[in-house]
């Protein structure tokens, strides 16, 4: 999660738009942050906020989260999931804001924290709509305290999550999760069979482009096409 659009070096960034309620992004992010130390030095590999609850219609039905998991799962097996328990979050911005947090103490530090988030939801059951939470797994993971509960408590972090969900509604044209774009506006498509719903219920499933380490390798010509694209001269 980043609030800058440039970093000031050559390097291009690929941008990961997601949500933490979303399945797909959890996917998403267990795929990206698998592939992404291999490019290291060559492309960036940045995890920015799209809250659906301020930028996409609000937060998502839980009954329709309940059949998208288990699909979600079939594609996936690194992504664990369980069934959610009597908590439900009404909310998943404390997320944000914590994951916020734990970059600015580190790009290797918050991306591991992101996906412990999205775990502690979707493969324990825990309730991360909870501020409390969050400061419990920012101390399971070791990070400097001090200066995440500063960060946490004081405004500074909720404002750059709202920030970076209006740059990418507004400016990128992001509306929904996730959104995987190079940071000139080039978009890629995950490679996920994505589910129709009607009336809560699954009435189609698109065609699963992959499956198993052909996945991985799916998401390696994202970034090579990336660097490809990214590296290109501007005129």
């Amino acid at each position: 999660m980043d609030t800058h659009t440039t970093t000031g070096t050559h390097i291009p960034e690929l941008w990961q738009w997601a949500e933490y309620y979303c399945p797909w992004c959890y996917i998403a992010a267990v795929r990206l942050h698998k592939i992404a130390p291999e490019y290291a030095g060559r492309i960036r590999l940045v995890e920015r906020a799209f809250p659906l609850e301020v930028y996409g219609g609000g937060p998502p039905n839980r009954q329709e989260l309940e059949l998208e998991i288990w699909l979600a799962a079939l594609q996936e097996p690194a992504a664990l999931f369980k069934p959610f328990g009597a908590e439900w979050p009404t909310t998943t911005l404390p997320a944000f804001e914590a994951a916020w947090c734990a970059f600015q103490q580190g790009e290797s530090i918050g991306r591991d924290f992101d996906l412990r988030i999205r775990r502690a939801f979707f493969a324990e059951g825990r309730n991360i709509g909870q501020r409390e939470l969050m400061l419990e797994l920012a101390g399971e993971a070791g990070l400097d305290m001090d200066q995440f509960t500063r960060q946490f408590t004081s405004g500074e972090a909720r404002a750059a999550v709202l920030e970076e969900g209006r740059l990418g509604y507004e400016r990128f044209g992001v509306r929904g999760t996730p959104t995987l774009m190079l940071n000139d506006g080039t978009k890629f498509r995950h490679p996920m069979a994505y589910p129709k719903m009607q009336d809560e219920k699954i009435i189609s499933v698109g065609r699963l482009p992959c499956c198993g380490e052909g996945c991985y390798e799916a998401i390696r010509d994202i970034f090579n096409d990336a660097m490809r694209i990214g590296y290109q001269p501007r005129a």
